[in-house]
């Protein structure tokens, strides 16, 4: 099996990664990367395809392949994806710090956002997660003791969908989400690299089980400058 591709892919990342290759530069023409390479032109289109769909070039007709830049993260706005399977399928290596992990009543809002009954208990977690050596991301989560009976730091410093679908054998169905763009905390300001930013883009998921029973409520605060959220929109003809 010819896996050149992958190579070549893989060496262009690298040079993308390194500033080698600079943002918004075009890459090579196919004819000029198939004589640099030495290979056939149908190796290098797979090459950069593989670099297209995984947002390091955007191929414009006429022009060829545009650097984008990858010092931005793209978070689904209609998908529902753990940061952990958003990390891996970049290629990158995150570091995710605990914070906080407590079990307990809820106040009034958290308490409000689950709909809860008076007697429940909520595991509150606080965590940072960091990539590239910057804390870019403060994540908040409220699970509803109901449904996740025990939780470990070990596990919120791994994946906590990864427990619940694996382990506990939950099904997480959907989420309705709210994007909003405020001022920082004095914990933003505390928890995060936010390196002169003013602001800080919310991301509050309001998150349900295939049952329709509402468990989780999480604040996902991020650094501006560091992500794009993305969707698919496609018109309805009526």
């Amino acid at each position: 099996m010819n896996n050149k591709y992958l190579t070549i892919y893989s060496d262009i990342v690298e040079e993308i990664k390194n500033g080698n290759i600079k943002t918004n530069s075009l890459l090579p023409s196919e004819n000029e990367l198939k004589d640099t390479y030495n290979t056939s032109r149908e190796t290098i289109r797979k090459a950069l395809n593989l670099l297209s769909q995984n947002g390091y070039i955007q191929k414009i007709k006429g022009k060829g392949s545009i650097v984008i830049d990858v010092n931005k993260f793209d978070f689904p706005v209609s998908g529902l994806v753990s940061f952990k399977e958003l990390a891996e399928k970049m290629g990158d290596k995150p570091k995710t710090t605990v914070h906080e992990l407590t079990v307990g009543k809820p106040d009034t809002f958290i308490k409000q956002q689950l709909q809860l009954a008076s007697k429940e208990q909520v595991w509150k977690v606080v965590r940072t997660r960091e990539m590239g050596g910057e804390k870019i991301i403060l994540d908040k989560d409220f699970i509803s003791r109901k449904y996740v009976p025990e939780l470990s730091k070990e596990i919120c410093e791994d994946s906590i969908y990864a427990y619940l679908e694996n382990e506990l054998e939950l099904t997480i169905s959907f989420a309705k989400k709210e994007i909003t763009v405020v001022e920082p905390t004095d914990e933003d300001l505390e928890l995060l690299d936010l390196d002169g930013f003013h602001n800080v883009v919310v991301i509050k998921n309001f998150v349900y089980l295939d049952n329709a029973s509402l468990f989780q409520y999480t604040e996902s605060r991020h650094r501006p400058d560091k992500f794009r959220f993305v969707d698919f929109a496609r018109r309805a003809h009526v």
